[in-house]
């Protein structure tokens, strides 16, 4: 049995939904082997993946197997977590033949033997018999031949989520190791802190990483990203109109680094860092301590909230960073921390500086927000029909989409 994910998980994840055309017009002419490399070497040990990403799986396991990773990362240190029952925006096969199969593949595109995690991908698009279903197949898998270790499931609707925590543990006697919640915990919508850890932990659930801090790119100066399906994003025009306001208060503010997106990121990173602890990580907390295999315990606590992070460029990876390690640098005998790293003991102070005027300004855009702070979106939407419940070929192989001919490079932090 292997030990408590609680234990062993990264704090920070590197999500790769970025790799995928729904946030960048040609996901292969993204650096994604340039991001994975820089990622690794900054410390990070989590990179979070799906099917349904397009070519992300793929364009994740070709960068893990190269020299650079087997010469210096063996695959122990780093954890993998992908996930089954998502196909496409309106296709969901949650059949235990389906899951097999799909595991099976994502090793492939993974070039691993095994995977950390595997979740049910988007569980509120399926019945809850769905769920269980797939859920005890996964486990099956686990338990039969290890290429799984821990199972969980991801959605949007907290309360989705709850619901199906709870009913997981009723009808198996065994908690999801972990849950994960996108744009649920970010500073337009609070609810995965004020409406679903209480439930969460009371289901037993280990871990609850917060996915998506800038909710699927809302939070943006820019607004939502269009990529090569065009405006996939689910947020009414009201909530839109709503950010725009915001974000353009936050420019009038005369503060440093007043951006919505670097506002929103730091909130999110920091304030899941300590809210989401009881559902949190004591594993690598990416420190910037040089090629250390690190538990949080000698940084200033028992455990950290766990956070996904998307990017679509080496250069937003390192902002991530010197923001993520900025926050480190604020926990407490995070001094300690700055120094051991080489980045000195005043960065503790600028650290501590900036939470406060991060603070005044989350404050600030939540009041702008005003009726449109923790709306939520139908998910799904009003009149979906899943096309594909079971029925398909589980050898079916899905097309991976190829590469457009121009490509333009978003700019800024998409998730």
């Amino acid at each position: 049995m292997s030990s408590p994910l609680s234990t062993l998980l990264p704090s920070l994840i590197c999500g790769t939904a970025t790799f995928n055309n729904q946030y960048n017009p040609d996901p292969y002419a993204l650096p994604t082997t340039g991001i994975v490399h820089k990622a690794l070497s900054l410390g990070v040990r989590a990179f979070d993946t799906s099917p349904y990403y397009g070519p992300a799986e793929d364009l994740l396991g070709a960068a893990l197997n190269t020299p650079f990773v087997l010469n210096n990362f063996p695959r122990r240190d780093y954890f993998l977590l992908t996930k089954v029952g998502r196909i496409s925006g309106s296709e969901f096969d949650y059949s235990a033949p389906w899951v097999r199969q799909s595991v099976h593949r994502s090793l492939k595109r993974l070039r691993t033997t095994y995977v950390d995690v595997v979740y049910c991908h988007d569980v509120e698009f399926v019945s809850p018999e769905e769920v269980l279903t797939a859920v005890n197949e996964l486990r099956r898998i686990r338990d039969e031949s290890g290429i799984i270790k821990h199972v969980g499931i991801s959605g949007y609707p907290v309360t989705t989520l709850c619901d199906l925590a709870e009913m997981i543990l009723e009808k198996t006697g065994e908690p999801l190791d972990i849950v994960m919640s996108y744009a649920n915990f970010t500073l337009q919508n609070t609810r995965l802190a004020s409406v679903a850890l209480p439930r969460l932990k009371a289901a037993g659930v280990q871990v609850v990483p917060n996915a998506s801090v800038l909710g699927m790119g809302l939070l943006r100066r820019k607004g939502v990203p269009i990529g090569e399906q065009g405006d996939f994003h689910p947020s009414p025009s009201g909530l839109r109109a709503a950010v725009k306001s915001a974000s353009n208060w936050s420019d009038s503010q005369n503060i440093k680094d007043r951006r919505i997106e670097k506002v929103a990121i730091r909130w999110a990173l920091e304030t899941w860092m300590r809210e989401g602890a009881t559902v949190g990580s004591s594993g690598d907390p990416a420190s910037g301590i040089p090629w250390a295999r690190e538990r949080i315990e000698k940084y200033g606590g028992a455990k950290l909230g766990v956070s996904v992070m998307g990017v679509s460029s080496i250069e937003e990876l390192e902002e991530t960073m010197r923001v993520w390690r900025s926050i480190l640098d604020g926990l407490e005998d995070g001094g300690k921390t700055a120094v051991e790293s080489g980045r000195g003991t005043t960065d503790r102070e600028w650290s501590l500086q900036r939470q406060g005027q991060v603070s005044t300004l989350a404050h600030g855009i939540r009041e702008v927000l005003g009726a449109w702070a923790d709306f939520t979106w139908e998910s799904p939407p009003k009149g979906y029909v899943n096309k594909r419940r079971g029925t398909a070929d589980p050898s079916q192989q899905l097309p991976t989409p190829a590469a457009s001919p121009n490509h333009i490079a978003k700019e800024g932090p998409c998730e």
